[in-house]
């Protein structure tokens, strides 16, 4: 990996969010990063590669690697000259697959933003056994789905006692718009329900689970909390969760996690699920669907004025052993800024950081913990400690 010649490629920059991406990377990467811009039209990541000059000028000359995902030679040829690839090339269920068996292959690291199940099980079953083999890590989830909620949960279980049942649950709230990519990923997650049964019941055949220890992401139904009303989120961000805790013995003997969204006014927790509920209909039909995705083109996304006006916050309650503790993670936006930024420092704490020796399909969780942690909190993402009895 060290005679390798990048120590980052990020695939896709020419993309909204792979955009914003390479900004942050140009401005935060430490001195002596190796890294390129990957993607299948020259010009237009010649033009990025300008913007990122007028960063810093030093970038002028920043690599550019021309690969497509329908040229299997190109990614190959990416995947075997990086120690670490990051993909913003969605949805990941249409584009991913190609770049992830590259990567697998070579022994690369791979980091993407995608949160589609049926995406990430479909990985899992087809490369993990070869990523274990090759010695490369595939991280799926690296953006707002998954890492405020997998990291929020694992820095919530190390305030609690070892070796003790221990049950987290997750509250969301935000302000601001849900990125198109987000978008296209969320409609044909709803529109394949059955294929991503069907790929989930793959992935339960291979995966080997501890004998001695329990770990589950546990569904309710909406419900009245102490100041919110708590809607059940169907994301993928509670298997993150629990795959974690059946990975790390730290999450105790009994795992559980619930994931909600809050919302103050019952008016809109109501509309909020019949929205979904209707949705979820709405897209089974193929003239809806295509109507909808129109209407969220990819590469396209909020001003730097509007997605300053953005937040998130993700409140974790945690309790085992007889003890109680309340944290938070908080930051900007969620869509844009602080996705580019989660993935960016993902990448950077892959390619530099002291890490478990790891390799197969992993969470940020499992790959990362608290060196990530560590990164965002330098970031500006905050980890807090609300309570603790």
């Amino acid at each position: 990996m060290a005679e390798r010649t990048y120590d980052i490629v990020l695939f896709g920059a020419t993309g909204f969010t792979g955009r914003l991406t390479a900004q942050y990377l140009a401005r935060h990467a430490p001195a002596g990063c190796r890294w390129a811009l990957a993607g299948r039209n020259r010009a237009k990541l010649a033009a990025v590669r300008d913007e990122l000059a007028g960063i810093d000028p030093g970038l002028a000359d920043l690599p550019l690697l021309e690969a497509d995902v329908t040229d299997p030679a190109s990614l190959a040829a990416v995947a075997s000259g990086s120690r670490v690839v990051v993909s913003t090339v969605g949805p990941y269920l249409r584009y991913g697959e190609p770049l992830v068996a590259a990567c697998a292959q070579a022994g690369t690291d791979y980091l993407d933003l995608t949160g589609e199940p049926e995406f990430v099980d479909l990985m899992y079953a087809r490369y993990h056994r070869r990523a274990v083999a090759s010695g490369a890590r595939l991280i799926h989830c690296c953006g707002f789905d998954s890492v405020p909620h997998d990291l929020g949960a694992l820095f919530t279980v190390g305030l609690l006692p070892e070796d003790v049942p221990i049950a987290v649950e997750g509250v969301v709230r935000a302000g601001g718009r849900p990125s198109a990519g987000t978008v296209h990923s969320a409609v044909t997650a709803l529109s394949r329900a059955r294929d991503a049964s069907a790929a989930a019941r793959s992935r339960r055949q291979l995966e080997q689970r501890p004998a001695d220890r329990k770990a589950r992401a546990v569904r309710t139904g909406p419900r009245r909390g102490k100041n919110l009303w708590l809607l059940p989120l169907p994301t993928i961000d509670p298997q993150v969760v629990a795959r974690s805790a059946r990975a790390l013995p730290r999450y105790g003997p009994d795992f559980h996690y619930s994931h909600y969204a809050g919302v103050r006014s019952l008016p809109v927790a109501v509309a909020s699920v019949l929205g979904i509920a209707t949705l979820a209909g709405l897209v089974q039909l193929p003239p809806a669907r295509r109507a909808l995705l129109n209407r969220f083109a990819p590469g396209t996304g909020p001003s730097a004025e509007q997605r300053a006006a953005g937040w998130f916050k993700v409140r974790f309650t945690g309790t085992g052993g007889g003890h109680r503790v309340v944290t938070e993670v908080a930051g900007g936006e969620p869509g844009y800024d602080e996705t580019a930024k989660m993935l960016a420092e993902s990448a950077l704490c892959v390619a530099f950081d002291d890490l478990p020796a790891t390799a197969g399909q992993l969470t940020p969780a499992v790959a990362m913990g608290q060196p990530l942690i560590d990164r965002l909190t330098r970031a500006g993402i905050a980890f807090r400690v609300l309570e603790q009895s």
